[in-house]
């Protein structure tokens, strides 16, 4: 076989006729459950301005000082998104969804840009969904989000996962712990990673996320901020955590969990799963409301998550769980001649309008040919016609799973499938 003259870009791989219809599963299962949860989809461009993303997700992240795809066009300066928080807000701000009423319940699914290295479950294009509830501080709305999100990995099957939890506090909070962790830091700035040394000053508590090897025995020791919250975040974490202990939801409070983007505050998740190694993340998110404020809008609390779609896709391949049934087809007509095929092509719009999936062959071949092509089409009938069977008005109706056959009219083939 020849080599390709083109392919695809580094880390962007193409979902080929064969994977589609578990992505198509998995989009539905969304779909119905965001309906059950009353989320409202929202579509939002895949090109934003770089100022947005800078601001939204902080200067000093991974994904804003590594892995964008940024251009300019002109005066202007754009990035593929990498994320749709921001985005989404954005939208939020700027068709002024605030003056709709009450809390925005929003989804979405779609794919993202990160210029990273490619690796299982982790390319340059990848695919997420996720839900942002805007307008409200209650814990009820953080414990809704969660829900969603869990509902989700049950809906499929996945039941090998943990969720932890952890409260990263309001400002006033956050400002005294990070005092405290600069002052633990200090000692030792020398010996943290550079990309932690560069974190120490605007934002220290971003430390706490890095994976550099050499910043994991300081984290490990670095005081917990769950003794610097002050009230109002202790109780507003205490009510999420006892609304998700009566609903039977599992957690671990994880101190040191910060989550990768700046703009969280209070809550903070991440659901993850053994199955996938030492990539292990399926979903996280948390409550960030400050973010609408520092991208333009009037100061609004909001919570939310976001999920990878190809690492939930491996979780699946790795235990075994089917999202989607075999591709199939109910008739395929197997033409001999020409007259055969023009009555084929005519045909098939009937069976279809009856809701009847249905095919045929284009090319002229040999039944053989055709029969075995309706094998791999894995049709459930094959419906025979020749010069005999226009001849006569009755056509042969070929039960592929059960090796039985029938002669009956057009219209009572339609009245048998239906």
């Amino acid at each position: 076989m020849a080599k390709a003259k083109f392919t695809t870009h580094l880390g962007m791989v193409d979902i080929l006729p064969d994977e589609s219809p578990k992505w198509r599963a998995l989009e539905n299962i969304i779909h119905q459950e965001a309906a059950l949860f009353n989320f409202e989809e929202i579509r939002t461009p895949i090109m934003e301005q770089t100022e947005l993303i800078v601001r939204g997700i902080g200067q000093l992240t991974d994904i804003v000082s590594k892995e964008i795809f940024a251009f300019t066009k002109g005066d202007s300066n754009y990035v593929l998104r990498p994320e749709l928080t921001a985005p989404v807000v954005r939208a939020f701000v700027e068709h002024h969804l605030d003056q709709r009423g009450g809390s925005q319940k929003l989804y979405y699914m779609g794919p993202m840009f990160r210029a990273e290295r490619p690796q299982k479950g982790r390319q340059r294009q990848f695919h997420q969904f996720g839900v942002e509830v805007i307008g409200t501080d209650a814990p009820a709305a953080d414990v809704e989000v969660i829900a969603f999100m869990m509902r989700i990995y049950q809906r499929i099957g996945i039941k090998n996962f943990e969720l932890k939890l952890n409260s990263v506090g309001d400002p006033e909070s956050r400002e005294g712990y990070k005092q405290a962790l600069k002052d633990f830091l200090a000692p030792n700035l020398d010996k943290l990673s550079e990309v932690s040394q560069k974190r120490f000053e605007k934002n220290p508590m971003r430390i706490l996320d890095s994976k550099e090897p050499e910043d994991q025995e300081f984290i490990k020791q670095a005081p917990v901020i769950q003794d610097y919250l002050n009230e109002e975040s202790t109780q507003h974490f205490k009510k999420v955590c006892e609304a998700l202990d009566a609903l039977g939801i599992n957690y671990t409070i994880d101190p040191y969990l910060v989550r990768g983007m700046d703009y969280y505050t209070r809550t903070a998740f991440e659901l993850t799963s053994p199955d996938l190694g030492s990539q292990d993340a399926l979903a996280g998110g948390g409550r960030y409301d400050l973010l609408v404020e520092e991208i333009g809008g009037q100061p609004t609390p909001a919570v939310g998550f976001a999920a990878g779609m190809e690492r939930l896709l491996i979780a699946c391949d790795e235990l075994d769980i089917k999202l989607a049934d075999d591709k199939k087809v109910d008739v395929y007509i197997v033409s001999l001649g020409e007259k055969a095929r023009d009555w084929a092509l005519t045909h098939l719009s009937a069976l279809r309008e009856a809701g009847i999936s249905a095919t045929m062959d284009y090319q002229g071949r040999s039944m053989k040919a055709q029969m075995k092509d309706a094998n791999r089409e894995n049709a459930h009938y094959t419906l025979i016609v020749g010069e005999n069977e226009l001849e006569a008005g009755e056509f042969t109706l070929r039960n592929m799973k059960e090796s039985d056959e029938q002669s009956l009219s057009f219209a009572n083939i339609i009245e048998k499938l239906s």
